[in-house]
């Protein structure tokens, strides 16, 4: 994440990764103030074994895309809310904004987007990991049947 700021919000992701089983590496780089850690992180990533990189920022967020810029891993980005702003929205449209070539998956603002994040690198590591797999299923089954739950609680 590109901020101490940030970790209230991507606390629903390290612990959605846990509950997965996944002990998450968590950094606080940023693209503007940490430059050369933030590369080197991003370009160290797949030969340290990370598989997915999913990066958190605010404002002008461009931790995601620098991140993107120097590992050819899946990067998932997670725009942030600043205290001050238009609501995310610069951080969002940073996220999502990158150029041909440069993909970056983009997750919604928040803490919405930070569990998302954790769910979507589970389902891409779950494609090599049988197990994980199994966990990620009875994940959706889980959400699947509270929904219905909470449905027949309404409606009896």
């Amino acid at each position: 994440m590109g901020s101490d700021s940030d970790l209230p919000t991507m606390q629903s992701c390290i612990d959605q990764l846990k509950a997965f089983g996944i002990d998450p590496i968590v950094r606080i780089l940023s693209a503007h103030r940490t430059p050369q850690a933030a590369m080197e992180f991003a370009a160290n990533a797949s030969e340290n074994g990370i598989k997915v990189i999913i990066a958190a920022a605010g404002m002008a967020a461009h931790l995601a895309g620098a991140m993107a810029a120097h590992s050819p891993l899946p990067i998932i980005g997670v725009p942030m809310q600043a205290k001050e702003g238009p609501c995310g929205l610069d951080a969002l449209l940073s996220t999502v904004q990158m150029p041909p070539g440069m993909p970056v998956a983009s997750m919604a603002i928040g803490k919405a987007g930070a569990k998302n994040a954790a769910v979507f690198a589970v389902q891409i590591l779950a494609l090599s990991d049988t197990e994980l797999a199994k966990r990620l299923s009875a994940f959706r089954k889980a959400q699947t049947e509270a929904v219905l739950k909470k449905d027949a609680e309404l409606n009896t």
